[in-house]
């Protein structure tokens, strides 16, 4: 699947971008399904706003619920002061979780793919596992800010081991929120741990070590149809977006089977559920 350079560049860089990896009729299935998972949901019934600040005080059971279900969370601006929505349901969802990619058959084809298990072992996954799907909207004009963090930090294994595979499915860019990262930053020190306990979840602070600013990190700008795939210490946010475009992006958390799975990681799985890989 990947080439010497491709290689080459991952163990340097924590990151590689692969083109055309996934098929516009592929993609299309895959944003026609989400778009009926939103227009099905029911705000009414149950509803939460996802974040990345201050998430020990803003972790509710519904998001934790979540873990193994299937859920759409909203933008934090997509409220205005009376409660309501500024805007259409559809262009207020910020993202769909946990479990698409076990539960619904068009996710679960999508993320079915030989070419990702195979991929996933180039990388350095020996027993690949998929424990987390996130479908991100990255809505215009009030897409959120995903600080900077890593991803090791809500997918403790000993030794480290979690990769994330990030699918484009509109183009990504500068006005619209694409990923930034810090080339090889994967490198230095797991920063966080985001640990569960039942119902109390907590950030446990591991490192003193500063984030990256623009002047280290660089945009991972590509085309819909790329997938990003980047190792789980390397630092990575996303900024607002304020376009009038969208920027969808499906995203798959994969840890190694051979390594030893935090009991305090926020997702977890039994003998009535098993993690499964790609295949």
């Amino acid at each position: 699947m990947l080439s010497a350079a491709q290689k080459e560049q991952y163990q340097r860089d924590g990151y590689i971008v692969i083109p055309d990896f996934q098929s516009p009729e592929k993609i299309a299935a895959l944003r026609a399904r989400a778009a009926q998972i939103v227009d099905e949901f029911d705000p009414a019934v149950a509803s939460g706003i996802f974040t990345t600040k201050d998430q020990e005080k803003k972790a509710d059971e519904y998001f934790l619920r979540s873990d193994n279900a299937i859920r759409c969370f909203f933008e934090e601006e997509a409220f205005g002061p009376d409660g309501q929505l500024r805007q259409a349901k559809a262009l207020s969802i910020n993202k769909i979780g946990h479990a698409m990619h076990d539960l619904d058959p068009v996710f679960r084809a999508f993320s079915a793919d030989p070419r990702l298990e195979e991929l996933a072992r180039e990388l350095g996954l020996a027993e690949p596992q998929v424990w987390q799907s996130m479908y991100i909207f990255k809505q215009p004009g009030i897409g959120g800010e995903v600080r900077w963090h890593q991803d090791a930090t809500y997918f403790d294994t000993d030794p480290i081991s979690v990769t994330t595979f990030w699918f484009a499915l509109e183009d990504a860019t500068l006005d619209n929120g694409c990923l930034w990262a810090e080339p090889g930053g994967h490198r230095t020190p797991l920063r966080e741990r985001f640990v569960r306990n039942g119902d109390d979840i907590k950030v446990e602070k591991l490192d003193d070590t500063p984030w990256p600013n623009d002047s280290t990190a660089a945009p991972l700008e590509c085309k819909a149809g790329a997938l990003v795939c980047f190792h789980g210490l390397l630092p990575h946010y996303s900024a607002p977006n304020r376009s009038p475009v969208s920027r969808h992006a499906y995203t798959l958390h994969v840890t190694d089977g051979q390594t030893r799975y935090s009991p305090r990681n926020w997702i977890q799985r039994d003998a009535s559920f098993p993690v499964r890989g790609f295949v």
